[in-house]
């Protein structure tokens, strides 16, 4: 009897570390958005507004973290990413990864849940950081006003910090509005709202450039709206962008 429960309290113990070494996911229901800038605030690559509909999918509650990368690191003998100049907090967002590191970490994890996981299109994305088919039609994720809702140039110290430690938006999802910048899978078009398809879009099929989305501590409130769009290189390196990743199942 002593030698199954103490089995059994080995697998609740192993149990419980795996799930904290791995994201936590939320089911985002399916629907339809109007994508783009509704308020009359961005820029012309958020326009025109267009109405897209979106299949059911799963998003990571938070943004990946350093605990979660540096499992993945340890996993497959992958290097860590350059150290901030504030350390690597295993609660903290991991940054300094570059679209292909984000690529590599949801192609890994695909193979440990025996599921299909990527980065989100920006679509997704933007659905998510709405609230989804719970949206309120707030202008940043979860709020008009970004004081207690992401941490951005006005309330970080111009520091970044853990996740999950300002208020979630309508789904439970935190930080999709500041904190760090977001991969997302897109090819970055200025002008692909033009023609984006209306289901499912999946970005410009030309281009080198990557959508990244959410603002950061660094950067103005307007950078954090659901809106904004930003681009990257896929190889760029910098302490002020990250990932979350999605999953649905195979087919």
């Amino acid at each position: 009897m002593k030698i199954l429960k103490l089995t059994l309290l080995t697998l609740l113990i192993c149990n419980l570390t795996f799930a904290q070494n791995l994201p936590e996911m939320v089911t985002v229901t399916g629907g339809t958005f109007t994508m783009g800038d509704e308020w009359g605030l961005g820029n012309t690559d958020e326009l025109p507004t267009h109405e897209v509909t979106i299949k059911s999918f799963n998003i990571s509650q938070t943004e990946i973290t350093v605990a979660q990368y540096s499992y993945y690191c340890k996993t497959t003998g992958t290097a860590m990413p350059e150290e901030p100049s504030w350390g690597l907090q295993s609660n903290h967002p991991i940054v300094n990864v570059s679209w292909h590191d984000a690529i590599n970490y949801a192609d890994w994890l695909s193979d440990k849940l025996d599921l299909m996981v990527r980065l989100p299109y920006e679509a997704e994305w933007e659905y998510a950081a709405r609230g989804g088919n719970k949206s309120k039609g707030y202008k940043y994720s979860g709020a008009n006003s970004m004081v207690n809702t992401g941490w951005y140039s006005g309330n970080s110290g111009m520091k970044i910090h853990a996740v999950a430690s300002n208020k979630a938006n309508e789904l439970g999802l935190y930080d999709m509005s500041g904190n760090i910048w977001e991969w997302c899978m897109d090819i970055y078009d200025e002008d692909y709202y033009t023609n984006s398809p209306k289901n499912n879009p999946k970005g410009a099929t030309k281009g080198d450039r990557r959508v990244v989305r959410g603002g950061s501590f660094n950067d103005g409130a307007a950078y954090s709206r659901v809106a904004n769009r930003r681009l990257d290189s896929p190889e760029s390196v910098v302490y002020s962008s990250g990932f979350r990743v999605v999953s649905v199942k195979k087919r």
